[in-house]
C-alpha cells in the first residue's frame, strides 16, 4: 500500500497508521446553527470517528429546554468529532473539548472548519488530552456545565469517569449525559450504581426508538 498526503488535508494518513482510511463530511443545522463536521473512519479511531446519535439528541434537549449557554463555562468529556462542544462555542460558551489523544486532531480539524465568519462570539474553543482518572487534576473545577454525549459503553472506565466528574464538578458545574442505553456494555448500570455514589441522578429524557437517555447529574451535598 502507498500512503499519500495532502498537504491541504487535516487528516494526512502518510504515517500509514492504519491500512483503509475514508472521510466523510456532514452537515447538521443545530439551534439556528450549521456545522459541517469531518469524519474520519479507520481502525486507529474507532468509536471517537462518527458523529453518535446520543450526540444530536443532546443537541436537541439543549434547544428544547433553552439551557443556557451563552457566557458559560463548558467542558466536553470524550468530544469525538465536537458536534455538541462546537455547537455551544458557536452559541456564546467558552468551551474545552477534551478526548484522548488519538483523537485530537479529527476534533481540532472540526474546531477550524466551524469557526463563524464573524469569529467565535466567545473565545476560540480549546482541544485538550484527557484521560479519566489520569490527569484530571490539571483541569480546573470552576465549570457551568459539563457536557458527555454516548460515552458510557466501557465498564472499566466507570468508576474512572465518576472520579474525574467528581473533580470537574465540586464547585457546582451541572453535568449533562446522554446515552444510548446499551445493556450489554453495561450501561444502565453507570446510571443505577456508580454515578449515584457521588452525584444526584435525574433522568430529564427518553428517546424510545432510540432507547437513549439524557441525564442531569450534580454532586451530592455530602460528598
Amino acid at each position: 500500500m502507498i500512503c499519500a498526503a495532502d498537504e491541504d488535508d487535516p487528516f494526512p494518513v502518510d504515517d500509514c497508521l492504519f491500512a483503509e482510511t475514508f472521510s466523510k463530511e456532514s452537515v447538521y443545522d443545530l439551534m439556528g446553527e450549521q456545522l459541517r463536521i469531518r469524519q474520519v473512519f479507520g481502525a486507529n479511531l474507532g468509536v471517537a470517528a462518527p458523529v453518535w446519535e446520543a450526540a444530536l439528541h443532546l443537541c436537541h434537549y439543549l434547544e428544547d429546554q433553552s439551557v443556557p449557554l451563552r457566557g458559560r463555562r463548558v467542558i466536553e468529556l470524550g468530544s469525538g468529532t465536537g458536534v455538541v462542544g462546537i455547537l455551544a462555542a458557536r452559541l456564546g460558551a467558552e468551551v474545552t473539548l477534551t478526548d484522548l489523544p488519538l483523537a485530537l486532531p479529527q476534533l481540532q480539524a472540526n474546531v477550524l472548519a466551524n469557526m463563524p465568519t464573524s469569529g467565535w462570539p466567545s473565545s476560540p474553543p480549546t482541544v485538550l488530552p484527557l484521560s479519566w482518572g489520569e490527569d484530571h487534576m490539571k483541569f480546573p473545577s470552576d465549570w457551568d456545565l459539563v457536557l458527555c454525549a454516548d460515552i458510557i459503553y466501557l465498564p472499566e472506565t466507570y468508576p474512572l469517569l465518576v472520579e474525574t466528574l467528581g473533580h470537574l464538578c465540586k464547585n457546582g458545574a451541572v453535568v449533562y449525559l446522554s446515552s444510548k442505553m446499551r445493556k450489554e456494555h453495561g450501561t444502565p448500570g453507570f446510571y443505577e450504581k456508580y454515578l449515584p455514589r457521588r452525584f444526584n441522578v435525574e433522568l430529564v429524557h427518553h428517546d424510545d426508538k432510540q432507547n437513549n437517555n439524557i441525564y442531569r447529574a450534580s454532586v451530592r451535598a455530602d460528598q
